[in-house]
Formats: structure tokens, sequence, C-alpha cells
């Protein structure tokens, strides 16, 4: 009736995270690795899994994929989860599960404590703190300056006219977006608006002949080559002609319009 396999009662299985105790006298007898062969501490330290994130953070495994997704360290694949260059940095490691061959990610103990996971967490869990006085000083100079004084279609009350015609078309394009969210960096700087289809940051430039300004707008474009965010910059050039340029720019980052 076909060809099928049989084992000897006496064979011994081995977990593939244990060492195999013949593996283990063959190392023993062999030389010593010298001081610079050795592991480096990075690469000993332990790596845990989104369970045992979720476990330590009271938060279900699927939830901290998506954490982490949204922070651009993870892609979902068609089953599972692939890391990205980003979360490189942050230590994941890819790794696959031998019975089924979906991928997954491993990542450093020290990443329970990293400042922008733990600030998105608290987020989502609506137990961010109420900013101090010197954070609402940082961020009010700024904002001060230029106040929000329109109110788009969706709600959101944006700094300029400018602002509201992108945001607007956001909105009547159906495509789901934020305004002035947090980069998912150490640095405390906000983008004008977010996309989290495709990961996009959207950044409008104007006030041309305002030095401090043009100094803040190179710096934060450094940051966003410096982290390989995806971001899509925009003038009052492409404002006055968005149904013609934003949907190209949308369409290289996988985010379809109309």
């Amino acid at each position: 009736f076909g060809k099928y396999i049989v084992w000897q009662e006496d064979m011994q299985v081995f977990d593939q995270q244990k060492p195999n105790p013949q593996q283990s006298k063959l190392q023993e007898s062999r030389p010593q690795k010298s001081a610079q062969q050795k592991a480096t501490p990075s690469q000993a330290a332990k790596l845990i899994t989104a369970t045992t994130i979720g476990e330590k953070l009271e938060l279900r495994a699927n939830k901290i994929n998506f954490i982490l997704l949204e922070l651009g360290w993870l892609n979902k694949s068609l089953k599972g989860w692939v890391v990205t260059e980003q979360g490189k940095k942050q230590g994941g490691v890819q790794a696959e599960d031998y019975r089924s061959g979906v991928p997954y990610v491993k990542w450093p103990e020290s990443i329970i404590h990293a400042k922008v996971l733990k600030e998105t967490i608290d987020h989502v869990k609506g137990d961010a703190p109420a900013l101090n006085d010197q954070s609402q000083k940082e961020q009010v100079e700024f904002r001060d300056k230029f106040p929000p004084t329109h109110r788009s279609a969706d709600g959101h009350v944006v700094r300029s006219k400018a602002e509201m015609l992108i945001d607007n078309w956001l909105y009547m394009a159906e495509i789901v977006h934020a305004y002035e969210r947090k980069l998912p960096i150490e640095e405390d700087v906000y983008c004008d608006f977010y996309i989290p289809a495709g990961k996009v940051y959207i950044e409008y430039w104007g006030y041309d002949n305002d030095q401090k300004y043009l100094a803040r707008r190179q710096n934060k474009i450094e940051l966003y080559k410096k982290y390989g965010l995806n971001l899509i910059e925009l003038t009052d050039k492409e404002v006055h002609n968005l149904d013609d340029v934003l949907p190209k720019l949308l369409l290289k980052y996988g985010v379809k319009a109309y």
C-alpha cells in the first residue's frame, strides 16, 4: 500500500534547542576557541519571541507583532513575520518554525526597555503619561509659532491651508492617516501626516524664507534617511496638483488611491 518508515524503540530524540550529548562529547574533544574566536556579547545575548515580550508587557503576541509592524521593525509575509532593516538595527533576527516553515523574528531581551517601543505600548494601552512642563515647552515653541487654524473634512485641525488640502485629499481617497504623529525613533520628532498602510510619512514644506525652518527641515530629512523611513515631500507646487502627483507617489509604497 505504499512506503513508510519505522524507527528503533530505543532511539533518542534530542531537542533542537538543547545540545546533543554525542555532539557535546565531540566538542569536548576539540580544542577550545581562542578569546578572539568566542562569540561577542551581542551574539551570546538571549533572544526572545513576541510571545515572551507579550507575557512581560501583558499583551498578546499578535498585538506585539502588530506594534512592531507599526514601528517599521517587521513586515507581514503571506504567513508569519519578516524582520526589516530597521528591525535588524534593533537586534531582530529572522527565524523559521522548523515544523511549519512559518517565518518569525527573535529579539534581544533589551528590546523590552526600548524607549520607542515602551512609548507606543503605553499609548496602545492608554497609559501614556501627561506631558510635563519641559516637554510641553519644547513642543509648543514651534507649534505656537504656527498654531492650528484650519479644520479639515475629517475633523483634524491643521496649521495651514496646504495641510488642510492634503488632509482632505487623503480623507476623500479613503486613505487612513494620522496627523502630527511622532516618528518611531529616539529623537522627539513629528511628521505632518502618516499613512499606516504603506508606512509612509508625508511632509509639507512651506515657509521657504524662514532660516530656522529651513534648518529644521534639513534636520528632519536627514533623520528620515538615517532610519530608512518612507518619506513623501510636498511643496506648494505639488499641493496644487495632488490628483496628479500623490497617487503616483503613494503607489511606490504600495498604497493605492481611488
